[in-house]
């Protein structure tokens, strides 16, 4: 018994399969490119949301970093759920202020 095997059928998987390895190799670099967008100064004018009560210290959580941080408001009281702006980063603490509402008011 003899297996055939058509020639187009080969073909077409050939295509494919190098197709499928050229993209992979595309995407990873493009993701060994990206600049890594963390640390300390990255987090400067960044938006957080406050966590716990601020008055004025609290904890709150970074835009895009999943973290929590002891942050200190620069003055007034912010409840959970406000938006601040970090201003300034002391060690493991985060200096903020709180986020001006309605834009040029």
């Amino acid at each position: 018994m003899r297996l055939i095997v058509n020639p187009w059928a080969v073909a077409i998987i050939i295509i494919l399969a190098v197709a499928f390895i050229i993209f992979v190799v595309d995407r990873a670099i493009k993701v060994h490119r990206k600049q890594v967008a963390a640390g300390r100064e990255e987090l400067i004018g960044r938006t957080a949301v406050a966590q716990t009560i601020m008055n004025p210290r609290g904890m709150v959580l970074v835009e895009g970093e999943g973290e929590l941080w002891t942050a200190t408001l620069d003055h007034d009281s912010a409840q959970p759920g406000e938006e601040v702006i970090v201003t300034r980063v002391e060690g493991l603490k985060l200096q903020v202020t709180r986020k001006k509402e309605g834009g040029s008011k």
